[in-house]
């Protein structure tokens, strides 16, 4: 058998014993998200134009969600935040998300939310160009949450809305508890923590973590 054959077969055998170690110890992809903003369609028209739609630029990890080409700028009676990101596409309600850093530096109160969930939240100025609105009960830090589908849940022996701990594998390695599950077949795995949590662990791009209950 000749050389490049026989480096072929450890490879692929390396490969699958990399792929078990990694299912055993329910290892995900973490990446960190921005602060942002989803808007209803309402609001774009608002800020945008009447009969307005948002520019897609770049899909996202989760299937069917983007980054567009529009920007807007968050205000508070402290600051404002420019170039902020808005994704896609719109929802039923607009939703700011933000860290901790960014509430007190805006000077609001961004309550701790599941996303979606912007019951008595905090109230926040959006605007574009010369446009601007006060968006009633739309700020928030969002939880901490990992994305998968039915099948990893399955593989992970986890259920929609668990709730688990999970250690960053990086060189400033942490334990984050209180971490939501969200299964759905349009999903794809992946941990999202805001960037507070992110430089708290020095996260990088091919960061990883442990599931570890």
């Amino acid at each position: 058998m000749d050389q490049s054959k026989i480096k072929e077969i450890i490879n692929n055998v390396l490969k699958e014993m990399n792929s078990e170690d990694e299912d055993e110890k329910k290892i995900i992809p973490v990446e960190a998200s921005a602060k942002h903003t989803h808007l209803c369609k309402e609001d774009v028209e608002e800020l945008f134009g009447k009969g307005y739609k948002l520019t897609p630029k770049r899909e996202l990890s989760q299937p069917g969600q983007f980054l567009s080409e529009e920007r807007i700028n968050i205000m508070g009676p402290k600051g404002i935040i420019k170039n902020v990101a808005v994704l896609g596409p719109e929802r039923s309600e607009t939703q700011v998300e933000i860290s901790k850093t960014d509430a007190i530096s805006l000077g609001i109160n961004a309550p701790l939310r599941d996303s979606g969930n912007t019951d008595e939240s905090g109230d926040i100025f959006i605007s574009a160009g010369k446009n601007i609105k006060e968006v009633k009960e739309a700020a928030i830090i969002a939880r901490r949450h990992i994305h998968m589908t039915p099948e990893d849940a399955k593989r992970f022996e986890l259920k929609d809305k668990d709730i688990v701990s999970v250690r960053i594998l990086s060189n400033r390695p942490v334990v984050f508890e209180d971490v939501l599950v969200r299964v759905n077949k349009n999903y794809s795995l992946n941990m999202h923590i805001d960037f507070d949590e992110a430089n708290a662990c020095n996260l990088s791009k091919d960061t990883k973590g442990e599931i570890l209950a």
